[in-house]
C-alpha cells in the first residue's frame, strides 16, 4: 500500500509551533510595555494574526490521524524555520522600523538561524522591544526550535526524528534513552551558561537590558548587538574577554560538555579531539592575526600589545563560533588576515554546538581520510579505518561526512557566481555567501564589521536568506525536498 504525506497533522503540529512562538512574542511585548514605547501595537498585532493562523491551522489537523514518519518530521522541521521567520518579521515591518518585507525577512531569518547579518545601519534607533525581539530569536534559533519544543511539550512519538533533522553536526549525541530529556538537559545547560553570562556583564558594566540581550546572542553564537558598534561600544577588556569566554564555550560540544558534567571529569573534555582541534585552530589563527597586528600597530606599550591580542582572540572566536560580534574592522588589516578569516568562516567550531560552518570534525575525518588515502594506494589490501578519539568512523558515516563537504563547496561555488552574475563584486560575493550559508555574520566589503546588507540586492537578499537557512539545518534537511522521490508516494 503506498503512502502519501500526512499534510493535515504537519500542519496540525505548525500550528503548535506558531503557538510557542506566541508565548515569546509575549515575552518582547512585556519589555515593549516596560518601556513604554512605540512598538506595542504591532507587537499585539502579530500576537493577535498567529493566533488566528494558529487556530486555522489546528483546525485543519483536528482529527488527524497522529502519524509522523520521515518524510513529515523533514518537512515540519524545514517549515518551521520559514513560519517562525515569516511571523517574526511582522514586529519589524508593521512597526515601520524595517518596512521592506525582503529587509525584514532577511533581518529575522538572520535571527533565527544565528547567522547576525544585518541590514541595520542604525541600530540603536530600534526600541527596546524589538531590540529584545530580535536577540531572543537568536537565542531560540541557537539550540534549536524543535530542540526547545521537544524539551518543554514532548508530545510526539518520533521526536527523534525531528531532533536529528534539525540538531547540528554529523551525528546526535545521545545523552539519554529519552530525547525528551536529551533535549531539556541541552536546553538547561544553554540556560545556566546564558544566566552566568548576564551576570557576569552586569558586573563589568553593562546594564541588565544590553546583558541579557548579548547573552541570548553570545550562547547562540548569533551576532546580534543593541549598538551600531556592537561590543566595541564598550571599549572595555573585561567585557571583551567575558564575551569570548562564552563564545568559546558556545562553539563547543554541549553533548560532550553536559557528559563531562555528569561524570564530574574536565579531562574527557579535553581528551575530545575535536575539541583539541578546535582550541588550535583558534590558537594559531589568534598568533597569526595577533603577529600581523603587531607588525601593523608596533610595540609602543603593554597596552597596545594587550589590544592587539585581545582584538585578535575575539575576532578569531566571534568568526570561527560564527556568532559575528566585532570590536574591531578587519577590513583594514592586512590582506593576508582576510585568507585566515576566510579559511575560519567556512571552518566553524564543533559538532552539536550552536554555531554554523561546515564543523571542525568533518574537517577531521575528512583530513584524516585523505591522509589514509595514502596508505591504501601502498597497501590496497590492508583495512585502514578513520579513527575518531580512538573509536573507527563507520565507512557509511565517512562517506556521508564527503558528502557533505563536497556539496558545500559546490553550493558556496554556484552561489558565488549567482551573485556575481546579478551585479555583486566577487569579493563582496564571496564573503556573502559563506557568512551566511555558515551563519557567520558580517562578510567582506561594505557588508564587513563596520557595514551591513542593506545595499545588497533584493534578489541577493532574498537568495542569502535561503542560505543561511541551508547551512543552519545542515544542507541535506532542506536539499532533501528539493528532490522528486522526497514528493512521490
Amino acid at each position: 500500500m503506498t503512502k502519501t504525506l500526512n499534510w493535515r497533522y504537519v500542519v496540525k503540529v505548525l500550528g503548535m509551533f506558531i503557538l510557542f512562538e506566541i508565548a515569546f512574542l509575549l515575552v518582547s511585548t512585556g519589555v515593549s510595555i516596560f518601556y513604554g514605547e512605540d512598538d506595542l501595537n504591532a507587537f499585539i498585532c502579530t500576537i493577535m494574526l498567529s493566533a488566528v493562523i494558529a487556530a486555522i491551522c489546528l483546525l485543519t489537523g483536528k482529527n488527524s490521524p497522529s502519524v509522523l514518519g520521515r518524510k513529515e518530521s523533514y518537512l515540519i522541521v524545514s517549515s518551521v524555520w520559514v513560519v517562525f521567520s515569516l511571523i517574526g518579521m511582522l514586529p519589524f515591518m508593521l512597526s515601520g522600523y524595517i518596512p521592506s518585507a525582503a529587509d525584514a525577512f532577511f533581518e529575522t531569518m538572520s535571527g533565527f538561524t544565528t547567522t547576525g547579518a544585518t541590514i541595520l545601519n542604525n541600530i540603536e534607533d530600534l526600541p527596546h522591544g524589538l531590540l529584545f525581539w530580535r536577540s531572543m530569536t537568536q537565542w531560540v534559533g541557537g539550540m534549536g526550535i524543535v530542540v526547545l519544543y521537544l524539551a518543554v511539550l514532548p508530545m510526539l512519538n518520533t521526536g527523534t526524528q525531528m531532533f536529528s533533522a534539525e540538531s547540528p553536526g554529523p551525528q546526535v549525541t545521545k545523552l539519554r534513552p529519552r530525547i525528551k530529556e536529551t533535549a531539556r538537559r541541552l536546553w538547561g545547560m544553554y540556560l545556566i551558561f546564558t544566566l552566568a553570562e548576564t551576570v557576569m556583564l552586569v558586573v563589568f558594566g553593562m546594564s541588565l537590558f544590553d546583558a541579557l540581550c548579548h547573552s541570548f546572542s553570545t550562547l547562540a553564537t548569533g551576532g546580534f548587538s543593541t549598538k551600531q558598534a556592537s561590543v566595541a561600544y564598550w571599549d572595555s577588556p573585561a567585557i571583551d574577554y567575558t564575551i569570548t569566554l562564552f563564545m568559546i564555550i558556545g562553539g563547543t560540544n554541549f553533548a560532550l560538555m553536559y557528559s563531562a558534567v555528569v561524570k564530574r571529569s574536565s579531562r574527557q573534555i579535553f581528551k575530545d579531539e575535536e575539541f583539541k582541534a578546535y582550541l588550535w585552530i583558534i590558537g594559531i589563527a589568534t598568533a597569526i592575526i595577533f603577529l600581523s597586528l603587531l607588525n601593523d600597530n608596533g610595540i609602543s606599550s603593554f597596552a597596545s600589545v594587550e589590544k592587539s591580542f585581545r582584538d585578535s582572540l575575539f575576532q578569531v572566536a566571534t568568526l570561527v563560533t560564527t556568532t559575528g560580534f566585532a570590536t574591531a574592522d578587519y577590513m583594514q588589516w592586512q590582506p593576508m588576515t582576510l585568507v585566515v578569516i576566510a579559511f575560519l568562516m567556512l571552518f566553524g567550531s564543533c559538532a552539536n554546538s550552536t554555531s554554523g560552518g561546515i564543523k571542525v570534525i568533518r574537517i577531521l575525518v575528512t583530513a584524516k581520510n585523505a591522509f589514509l588515502e595514502f596508505k591504501r594506494l601502498i597497501h590496497p589490501k590492508a583495512v585502514v579505518p578513520v579513527r575518531i578519539n580512538g573509536h573507527v568512523v563507520p565507512e557509511y558515516v565517512v562517506n556521508g561526512i564527503l558528502a557533505f563537504v563536497t556539496i558545500y563547496i559546490v553550493v558556496v561555488s554556484l552561489s558565488v557566481l549567482l551573485l556575481s552574475i546579478i551585479g555583486m563584486e566577487v569579493s563582496e560575493a564571496i564573503g556573502g555567501v559563506l557568512t551566511c550559508i555558515g551563519n557567520v555574520g558580517p562578510g567582506f566589503g561594505d557588508q564587513g564589521p563596520a557595514g551591513s546588507f542593506s545595499g545588497v540586492p533584493v534578489f541577493a537578499k532574498w537568495y542569502l536568506s535561503f542560505l543561511m537557512l541551508l547551512g543552519r539545518l545542515e544542507l541535506f534537511t532542506l536539499l532533501l525536498m528539493c528532490t522528486p522521490g522526497f514528493w512521490r508516494r
